[in-house]
């Protein structure tokens, strides 16, 4: 046969083929890759502000660590930061900061990708591919949580749960651009984890599809672990639920061997994470998976024949085994290093004297009212989908509603862990919304033969223009909460998380400017350029990373909090005057110190008038918790010699806030703090330059000299116009050692 005549056949045969279209496959591949192309789009609206940069800077401050990560991954090979362990002396000098305790997960995705991408010849900084990671991994856990939902109910409530994850706005917040952190793969690793988990327990499938979903399931677990500390609620969920269903009598051979497997495998690859090491598998949040373990054991050994009596020995043999490891270990172990933020969720009134901790607004216990500004009306679908899901408890209902109602205390216990929430909350309100919506939706399908003989029982029967406008009145109910979001004033709260410049890029002021707000760039820029590697520059931890990763200077602190003694050491170098500062600072060499001060320009009437002051965006905000900090350490300043008898404080009441009004009238101490000597400085220099008055009261330095302040220059006409009634200022001033020094040494 000639290849004219095969081919000739060949064309032939295809006319014979019939292509089967499944319509309602194809509307539903059309909906889940628009919800994606939503999930991917909200997402990069930021890039509005980073377009005229040319680059792609990461968002909010932790960020930068996992960069610093990346970028040693990329240069030096994926082991480098751990073997040998990496110690950035830039970072809380002079010790410096032990890179090998960070989480993986992130940066090793991160690194892997952008060398595959670049071996492709794909041309991108690795910044701008770090920045757009965050996207990219919350539109695939969205496309993750569409097959939890379909497993859960079907396709419809994996659709609507793929939708509402898509649009929750504190999932957009932590994966939009920039958001290069913990959370980006640890929601991802959350969903796939429950997803093979899930899967692995059904009992309609094959036994090996059982096997390979629970080593799915025990990868999900160590790529979860090895990316985000909110590990332990997912470990510990688990733990409850296998413990849920061996109680209501669930328990199946199944069950053990999928459980066997995931933590057993999971586990064992997580203790090599150096950070987290063997003693991961001693802390108390870990221990209830061994104790659900022995209980499985327990209950298979049970189900044999055997005699009551037997069965009665090993309950209490096994119990007691149980209680002996649980105390043996309470006693010669260590149940709390390791879980000490996990139980401090659990609990959250133990973060109440930890001025550190309470720093964090993210930190603090979610109020209802935040709770409805985050949910919105959606709330009620929620509670229906929670009531209809306890309806119906198969396994998979139970485990959601144990998911629902763990992580909706975890996430009043948080304002962080609102994340967690999330999933859970998507799940549950597409539950809701599909049960409300189920007997419409028959009604309206119902036939005329099937309405005529309830007609003739004389049963009462809705009419179906009632069950369009039922649907048509949750269709909007849902509509107004994303779109509209009456709870924010009328602008959606989707809209409003995630069109919004990243934190360097609005030069940390809560304002989406028409262009970028350079203050901050100015800076970092500035120190890259006119400063060296080694120079020291003291500041408060939140610009740690910034003044750190991008300006190229060491710094003393930043936000991985390591080191709280030398936070409340930098603290009290803040608030004590500037002997007293420099007593402190002299220890750690430093050359520079940078502030960060925002104004409130005086406008009326669309008119610049009156007085400028302290706008409360910077550190004039933050100072109350430099306060809080430091004088939490009272006792050990004044057993060093740092405070004195005629100078030392115990919190911010004793600088002059008024614990009442939350407003602040600064007393002697804190008009002498260095601090507000170098805050107020910055002000009266912007101030005489403009030809304002000042409403805070000018102080003079004596030990400090300003090098570069940017904002200085922005003109108050510009300020207005571009940043409505807030200016930026960020002030570095180098330190007088020669002038101190001669001070202390003179008679």
């Amino acid at each position: 046969m000639t290849i004219k005549e095969a081919l000739s056949r060949g064309l032939k045969g295809t006319g014979k083929l019939r292509v089967s279209v499944n319509h309602a496959s194809i509307l539903t591949i059309t909906a889940l890759l628009l919800i994606l192309f939503i999930a991917f789009t909200i997402r990069i609206l930021p890039m509005r502000w980073e377009i005229p940069s040319g680059s792609l800077w990461l968002n909010e401050f932790d960020p930068y660590y996992q960069y610093s990560l990346t970028s040693k991954m990329v240069n030096d090979g994926l082991l480098s930061p751990y073997s040998p362990p990496w110690i950035n002396t830039q970072q809380f000098y002079p010790d410096g900061l032990d890179m090998s305790q960070s989480f993986p997960s992130l940066p090793m995705t991160a690194a892997v990708l952008y060398n595959i991408i670049s071996g492709l010849g794909v041309s991108i900084d690795l910044m701008s591919f770090c920045s757009l990671m965050a996207p990219l991994l919350g539109t695939l856990a969205v496309l993750v949580m569409y097959f939890v939902g379909k497993d859960m109910g079907g396709k419809t409530v994996g659709l609507l749960s793929a939708l509402i994850l898509a649009l929750m706005p504190s999932y957009i917040q932590r994966s939009s651009l920039g958001f290069f952190d913990t959370e980006t793969v640890g929601v991802l690793a959350l969903l796939l984890f429950i997803f093979m988990f899930m899967r692995a327990i059904d009992f309609n499938r094959s036994f090996r599809s059982m096997v390979l979903y629970s080593l799915g399931s025990a990868a999900a677990l160590f790529y979860f672990s090895a990316g985000w500390g909110a590990a332990y609620f997912l470990i510990d969920l688990i733990a409850v639920y296998v413990f849920v269903l061996v109680l209501i009598k669930r328990y199946n051979q199944r069950l053990l061997m999928v459980y066997s497997i995931t933590f057993g495998l999971g586990l064992f690859a997580t203790i090599n994470v150096p950070l987290l090491s063997p003693r991961y598998l001693m802390s108390g949040a870990i221990l209830p998976v061994a104790a659900v373990f022995v209980v499985l054991c327990l209950a298979e050994i049970l189900r044999t024949n055997i005699t009551m009596r037997t069965k009665t020995i090993l309950s209490v043999a096994f119990l007691a085994i149980l209680v002996g490891g649980v105390v043996g270990v309470a006693v010669f172990g260590d149940l709390t290093s390791i879980a000490g933020k996990f139980i401090s969720v659990v609990d959250p009134f133990q973060r109440s004297a930890q001025p550190l901790i309470e720093s964090v607004a993210e930190h603090r216990i979610s109020a209802w009212g935040s709770m409805y500004y985050e949910l919105g009306i959606s709330i009620l679908f929620f509670l229906v989908g929670m009531y209809f899901t306890v309806k119906n408890p198969t396994n998979r209902n139970v485990f959601l509603v144990l998911f629902g109602l763990s992580s909706l205390y975890f996430a009043g216990s948080m304002i962080r862990l609102l994340i967690l929430l999330a999933p859970a909350f998507a799940l549950l309100v597409s539950n809701g919304v599909l049960g409300l919506l189920r007997p419409f939706y028959t009604l309206i399908h119902e036939s005329t033969s099937q309405a005529v003989s309830k007609s003739k029982r004389r049963l009462s029967r809705v009419g179906k223009e009632y069950s369009v406008i039922a649907i048509l009145l949750i269709f909007g109910l849902l509509a107004t909460n994303f779109a509209f979001s009456p709870q924010t004033g009328g602008e959606p709260r989707v809209y409003n998380m995630a069109y919004s410049p990243i934190a360097i890029t609005a030069s940390s002021l809560p304002i989406a400017a028409n262009e970028p707000v350079p203050q901050w760039r100015n800076m970092v820029a500035y120190m890259n350029t006119n400063l060296n590697q080694t120079d020291v520059v003291a500041s408060w931890w939140d610009y740690g990373n910034w003044i750190g990763y991008l300006g190229n200077v060491t710094t003393l602190c930043d936000n991985n909090t390591v080191n709280a003694t030398q936070i409340e050491n930098v603290a009290y170098s803040m608030m004590a005057n500037e002997s007293q500062s420099l007593k402190m600072l002299k220890n750690y060499d430093a050359s520079y110190i940078l502030v960060f001060v925002t104004l409130q320009l005086p406008i009326s009437n669309n008119q610049l008038a009156g007085n400028v002051r302290f706008g409360g965006y910077g550190d004039e905000g933050k100072w109350v918790w430099m306060a809080d900090i430091s004088g939490n350490a009272k006792p050990r300043f004044l057993s060093t010699g740092y405070m004195t008898s005629d100078y030392q404080w115990s919190n911010k009441t004793d600088f002059g806030y008024n614990m009442t009004s939350g407003v602040t009238e600064w007393n002697d101490m804190g008009l002498n703090s260095t601090l507000y000597k170098l805050m107020s400085n910055a002000e009266k220099q912007w101030a005489d330059k403009y030809g304002f008055t000042m409403t805070e009261t000018a102080s003079t330095l004596e030990y400090f000299t300003p090098v570069y302040i940017a904002g200085l220059e922005v003109d108050p006409t510009t300020a207005a116009q571009k940043y409505g009634t807030l200016l930026p200022l960020v002030c570095l001033y180098k330190i007088d050692w020669e002038k101190y020094n001669a001070s202390i040494t003179t008679p």
